[in-house]
Order: structure tokens, then C-alpha cells, then sequence
């Protein structure tokens, strides 16, 4: 059995015991409930027999045994009536039920649904019913299992949750390790090509060429930089948001095909922001190759920033083949993508800075089928 099996195994195995012990433990309180009830109801039926013996007993009888037994009754509700429905005696009520006669007899009715009638026989013909509640303590355990099974779920839900935040640590220190092993490794023919960039000058070689290698280079000490910041705090500076976007815009459409019509928007003052440049221009990168993706290479792409008192809004937006509603989040999740290539990365890249390095947040502002799209980001202003 592998690591992640054994892990699934465990959780199921306690959620499924802790399913089987509140399962146990309820049994076993209906179990003890019915039991207290029997009790009572035998409690009861020693009383009426006390009462019986009470009004039969001779005026030279010893009374003490019988009024022992009457007396002992201080937590069970009882109420008696007559042939004809009438309340004749009452004991252990609430003052306040006693205090109203329609009150008392919708308690009575209670009383009649709660517990089978004990007759009396009085004798001589006389005949009354004991109606009776369950007592205090009885009433309490009814919530017990109640209670139990809330604990019970509670528990459930810890566990259930531990088990998926440390998958998702897991998922994370995966996603940082290989980040920064990839960072690495491109780190060592990066330096190789420097050198050979000098090696080049050297030999008088047309400058236009190493000037475009050396932009390459550039472009690759960049990637190297970003992937190395995956994992750990970046450090975020006060950028102007406005700048940033066009120096983004400006590389991707060099690079990008002619068939796509890119356009900007944007204040001509500066916006502020708190920043980290190289994961923000990665941001931008995805959400916009995303954007060409979606449009199969031909189409209109537009970037604009917009603003309101306490945040900076930037929309990119394309004329591409639209996403489902009921995608609109599932999208930014690992692994989702409609493409044949890709580990569908991107998306939940760029989610991750924006959202947990940034404290910003990335959403699908708009949609429609063959229509496009539009992707939001909105971060803090300073």
C-alpha cells in the first residue's frame, strides 16, 4: 500500500469508527432510556397503588409506609382526573402552568399523548386516571443523542479537514519543490549561455545576433527568477500598476502572432500598488496566452486598467470561445484545462500569486459561448 493509499485508508478507517461508536453509544442510550422509562412507569404504578391503599385504608391504619411512598415523588409531573375528565389532583407542575386552567388542561393533553393512563380504583365505584410526565432527567437524556451525533459530525468534519489541509500542504510543498528544482536547472545552461554570449562578442560576430540572445538570456534569468520566488514570501514594493501592465502588454505582443489584434487601456496617471513585478508580469503572461489559446491565434485581445477608491482593476479581455458559468471557479483549480497540451497550470498559477502572495483577487468578471471572455484582477491600492 502506497502513501496516499494508506492515508485514505486511515481517514476512512476513523471517520467509519467514529460512525460505528456514535451508532454504539446511541443504541445503547435508547436502550438505557426505555429502561429509566419502565422504571418510572413502575414508580408510578407503586404510587397509584399507595393512593389506593390511602383512600381504602381503615381510620386506625398506620399510614406512614403509604404516605413514605406519596412523598417520594418529587420530580415526576402527575395530574389526576375523574370519570368525566376532570382535574382532581395535581403534583410537581409549574406554578405558572397552574396559574391558567386552559394552560393545565393543554399540559393534561401533553401528558395523555406522553404516557399511558394508570386507573386508580378508589372504591366504592370511584375511579380516577393518573396521567404522568417523563421527569427531569428522563426529558434531558432524550437531547443526549442529539448532542452526541452533532459531537459526533463535529469530530468527523476535524478530521475530515486535517486530512485536506495537509494534502493541500502537501500539494504545496510539492508545487514549490518543483518550482524551485526547475529554477535550478535551468540555472545551469543559462550560465553556459552567458558565457558563449561573450565568447561571440569576441569573435566579432554581428552584433543584431548576440543582442537578441542576450534578450533571450534575459527572458530565461527571468523565468529563473520567478520560478525561485514559488514557495516563499516575495518581496512586494510600491509599483505603479499602470507601468508594469504596459511593459507586460509591450513584450507579449512583440512576441506574439499578427493575427491578434492587441489594444490597451489606461489611466494616464499612476496607480499604486503593492507589487512583486516578475510574479505579476508572469500573471499577466498566463492570463493573456491563455486569452490566445482561447481565440485559436486569431482574434482581439484588450487590457485595461481601471480604478475606484480603494482598488486597481485589471481586465483582460478576448474574443475567444468563452467558458461554461458553472466553470467559472473550477477553471482556476490544478489540472483544469481544455486543451490537448498543458498540465493546466496557468490559471491556478496566476490565482496563487495574485490571491495568497499579493492579497488580491483574480476572478471571470464575464463570459458567453463564441463570444469571449474576461478575466479580473483587483489589488489594493497604497
Amino acid at each position: 500500500m502506497n502513501l496516499p493509499d494508506e492515508r485514505s485508508f486511515n481517514r476512512w478507517f476513523i471517520i467509519i469508527s467514529c460512525l460505528v461508536v456514535i451508532v454504539l453509544v446511541l443504541w445503547n442510550t435508547s436502550i438505557f432510556f426505555q429502561r429509566l422509562k419502565e422504571d418510572e412507569r413502575a414508580k408510578m404504578n407503586i404510587w397509584a397503588q399507595a393512593q389506593e391503599e390511602l383512600s381504602n385504608a381503615p381510620e386506625d391504619a398506620d399510614l406512614s409506609l403509604i404516605l413514605e411512598i406519596l412523598n417520594n415523588n418529587t420530580t415526576i409531573p402527575i395530574i389526576h382526573t375523574n370519570e368525566e375528565g376532570e382535574i382532581a389532583y395535581t403534583t410537581n407542575l409549574d406554578p405558572i402552568i397552574l396559574e391558567d386552567q386552559d394552560r393545565t388542561r393543554e399540559y393534561l393533553e401533553d401528558l395523555k399523548e406522553e404516557n399511558e393512563p394508570i386507573i386508580i380504583d378508589l372504591g366504592e365505584g370511584q375511579i380516577q386516571y393518573l396521567y404522568y410526565g417523563n421527569s427531569p432527567a428522563l426529558n434531558k437524556l432524550k437531547y443526549y443523542p442529539i448532542g452526541l451525533t452533532l459531537i459526533g459530525f463535529l469530530f468527523i468534519g476535524v478530521v475530515y479537514f486535517f486530512y485536506t489541509t495537509t494534502k493541500s500542504s502537501e500539494q504545496n510543498k510539492l508545487w514549490a519543490g518543483m518550482a524551485k528544482e526547475t529554477a535550478h536547472q535551468i540555472g545551469t545552461p543559462l550560465s553556459s549561455l552567458i558565457g558563449w554570449t561573450e565568447i561571440l562578442k569576441a569573435e566579432n560576430i554581428n552584433p543584431s545576433y548576440v543582442e537578441e540572445m542576450e534578450k533571450d538570456i534575459d527572458r530565461l534569468r527571468t523565468i529563473t527568477e520567478r520560478f525561485s520566488k514559488i514557495g516563499s514570501l516575495p518581496n512586494l514594493q510600491k509599483t505603479d500598476i499602470v507601468g508594469s501592465t504596459k511593459e507586460s502588454f509591450e513584450y507579449l505582443k512583440n512576441r506574439s502572432s499578427n493575427l491578434i489584434d492587441f489594444s490597451i487601456r489606461t489611466p494616464r496617471q499612476p496607480i499604486n500598488v503593492m507589487l512583486n513585478e516578475q510574479l505579476y508580469s508572469w500573471t499577466i503572461e498566463n492570463l493573456v496566452k491563455n486569452a490566445i489559446d482561447a481565440m485559436r491565434g486569431k482574434g482581439e485581445l484588450l487590457i485595461e486598467i481601471k480604478q475606484d477608491l480603494k482598488q486597481a482593476h485589471i481586465y483582460i479581455s478576448d474574443t475567444g470561445k468563452g467558458i461554461d458559468k458553472n466553470k467559472f471557479r473550477s477553471i482556476f483549480e490544478p489540472g483544469q484545462t481544455t486543451k490537448k497540451r498543458g498540465w493546466g497550470l496557468g490559471l491556478s498559477l496566476a490565482k496563487r500569486i495574485i490571491e495568497e502572495y499579493h492579497k488580491g483577487k483574480i476572478k471571470v468578471a464575464r463570459s458567453e459561448i463564441n463570444k469571449g471572455t474576461t478575466f479580473q484582477i483587483s489589488l489594493k491600492k497604497v
